[in-house]
């Protein structure tokens, strides 16, 4: 968390707000993220004009014209949507000060997130270079799933979860999309034909673009830049719903671990 809806969610919410807004101060209150927050950012970012606001994956990228800000929320961060008055606490580590006096402020607890500055094409950075297609576009297909899963006798579930196959389908959306398209998350990726494949990357697209209309899911502490909070957890079908009946068949959903992550799957549904 966040993953691809609420990271979409945030970028729609702070479009209208940041868009052709001059900025006038960055202000970095604690440079200690996942990478360290760049030292001249500031200075790189005062008095530019935001051209536009776009999402590659999990990543934010602020087009400022010199170059691009890039910053991902990590486990538990979120960007808001404040006025300048109002006083930082102990997790805010980034503040985006716009001519007209609205901030947009990073918050992060666990300080997992990044803000990063690219001066030139932002997608020629290390870490989105070798992100894989948007789910959400064209370019991914059950076509295109089938022929990068050939090779692959890894389980289906940390395929969906590689950045390099799929950009930011994240550990909810693989589990809804594996049961919306009743495929067992432990069966290897390389079984699944292309029928499958198609069924699939289908059930992907349809979950996250109901996720997104939802506004994501707020499990902990995530809430969209306006701070409302999502409502997709209300449509889970199978994510955090160990013991509940299946809503399709009624069999106990069961849950076990994969790398590390909790899966949730239907027994009877999934095969």
């Amino acid at each position: 968390m966040p993953e691809l809806p609420e990271v979409e969610t945030t970028r729609r919410g702070l479009e209208p707000v940041l868009v052709g807004q001059r900025i006038r101060a960055a202000i970095v209150r604690n440079r200690s993220l996942r990478r360290p927050v760049p030292r001249q950012l500031a200075r790189c970012l005062n008095g530019s004009t935001v051209r536009s606001l776009a999402r590659r994956g999990k990543y934010l990228l602020i087009d400022c014209g010199t170059g691009t800000l890039i910053v991902h929320l990590g486990m538990s961060g979120r960007l808001s949507v404040v006025n300048g008055a109002t006083p930082a606490t102990e997790h805010d580590h980034f503040d985006l000060v716009l001519e007209s006096g609205t901030v947009v402020r990073l918050r992060d607890p666990r300080r997992f997130g990044l803000v990063l500055w690219q001066a030139g094409d932002p997608l020629a950075h290390e870490l989105l270079a070798e992100i894989g297609p948007e789910p959400l576009s064209r370019e991914f297909d059950g076509a295109w799933l089938h022929r990068v899963t050939r090779n692959r006798s890894t389980a289906i579930k940390h395929v969906l979860m590689d950045g390099h196959v799929v950009a930011g389908v994240g550990n909810i959306y693989a589990n809804e999309a594996l049961f919306r398209a009743g495929i067992h998350p432990r069966t290897a990726a390389r079984r699944l034909g292309r029928s499958r494949c198609g069924l699939l990357a289908h059930a992907i697209r349809e979950t996250l673009e109901d996720a997104i209309r939802a506004g994501g899911s707020t499990l902990r502490d995530y809430v969209a830049a306006d701070g409302r909070v999502g409502l997709f957890q209300d449509q889970f079908m199978v994510y955090d719903r160990a013991g509940n009946a299946c809503p399709r068949c009624a069999t106990s959903i069961r849950e076990i671990r994969q790398g590390q992550r909790s899966t949730f799957f239907c027994p009877k549904c999934q095969r």
